[in-house]
């Protein structure tokens, strides 16, 4: 089944005219950035790095277990190149104003098109913000992004969402990529940010899906295993990341339940876990999306559902002490006690809490079709419902 959420974007050039207007309607003092209170709760700066695991938990470099409290900020893997918003913001200021909210870090999306490419858009220099980003390539801006989030005591996430710019591909190789282009990637970035002390780990790979299979040792297909490959060659350069396995959409032997969207299905974690070199460094990372054409929101027991969905689907390796969870996308525009979806998004976030489970949101932008973000489409204020439902994570 497809999902709903689509990182297809609006045009450019409309996004660029709706800057511009904001802009122009804005006091000189939006140039500058603002300073948000800070969250000392969930600040960044608590925990030291490396993560590691034990059980289901993670834990930082002395032992205290932590919880992962992220938001997704996406555009390096989309055609601009670059974080989105940077046509109406600096980027220091959109990373003060996460970390104000309670987030402690930033799950970071990217394209190996992107990071092999020299161009950029989406940023407007013009607005008196971003200086230090001008004449940078894609990966250039990355390491400052990165650098600023250190500085502000954010962690970041590396995420290999895509392949070729703006297109989620079924396998770990296509579109004119290889394995070899995937991996040389990782081995890249893995030597880049070795010495950087925010970075937590590697996502591998943004919701395999299609023909991606799990356990049935098809070299071609068997994420499993590409996972396994992937996972040692950065640990044998980096061996502080984390590494987040996702899960699939089908394709898994004698699996129980039929229907998942992208990224989502871990059952073949039970008979085919991921067998890392340095074991304590593995998360399962589902991602977990609703919709009114999902079968499990047409179920007439529906919300009650949900609970045994979550746990048979993924939750059931931290129930088991395999590994943790972090649950790597979620989200969605209702919020409400009234739909299906808001009902859905109310459901998994209590689920989330009172499992103790680490997430990254879905997502800060606002021109995220299908979910919509944390902003709202001025990229300045924030979706106060969506938000005040997601404090009951970050406390």
């Amino acid at each position: 089944m497809q999902r709903l959420k689509s990182i297809l974007q609006r045009s450019f050039t409309a996004k660029i005219a709706i800057g511009f207007i904001l802009v122009l309607l804005s006091t000189n003092l939006y140039l500058f950035s603002p300073q948000f209170p800070s969250s000392t709760e969930a600040a960044a700066t608590n925990i030291i790095l490396p993560l590691s695991t034990r059980g289901s938990q993670i834990l930082d470099a002395k032992g205290k277990i932590v919880m992962l409290r992220g938001i997704n900020w996406f555009g390096i893997e989309v055609n601009t190149h670059a974080p989105h918003g940077l046509w109406i913001r600096d980027y220091k200021d959109m990373l003060a104003q996460i970390k104000s909210l309670g987030y402690n870090f930033i799950r970071l999306p990217y394209s190996v098109e992107a990071l092999r490419s020299p161009n950029v858009s989406g940023i407007n220099f013009s607005i008196g913000a971003n200086k230090n980003l001008q004449g940078k390539t894609p990966l250039e801006i990355m390491d400052l992004v990165i650098q600023e989030a250190q500085r502000q005591g954010l962690l970041i996430l590396l995420d290999s969402h895509c392949l070729k710019d703006d297109r989620i591909s079924e396998l770990w190789y296509g579109d004119g990529f290889t394995e070899k282009d995937w991996i040389d990637t990782w081995t890249m970035l893995a030597n880049r940010y070795k010495k950087y002390t925010n970075i937590i780990g590697a996502d591998l790979k943004n919701e395999p899906h299609g023909s991606a299979s799990w356990g049935t040792d098809n070299q071609a297909t068997d994420w499993r295993l590409a996972a396994q490959r992937a996972g040692n060659q950065i640990l044998s350069i980096n061996p502080n990341w984390l590494i987040l396995v996702e899960g699939i959409e089908k394709n898994v032997p004698g699996q129980k339940q039929s229907n998942y969207f992208w990224g989502a299905n871990l059952e073949g974690v039970r008979k085919y876990p991921v067998r890392l070199k340095i074991p304590k460094k593995l998360v399962y990372s589902p991602h977990e999306y609703g919709g009114s054409n999902v079968s499990w929101f047409a179920d007439p027991i529906f919300p009650a559902n949900l609970y045994q969905r979550w746990e048979t689907g993924f939750n059931y390796i931290a129930t088991q002490r395999i590994a943790p969870i972090l649950i790597g996308e979620f989200g969605g525009y209702f919020v409400d006690n009234k739909s299906k979806e808001g009902i859905w998004q109310r459901f998994l976030i209590d689920y989330i809490a009172k499992k103790k489970l680490s997430f990254a949101y879905w997502c800060w932008n606002p021109n995220s079709k299908g979910t919509g973000g944390i902003l709202l489409d001025d990229w300045q204020n924030i979706n106060a419902p969506k938000q005040k439902l997601l404090n009951k994570l970050l406390k």
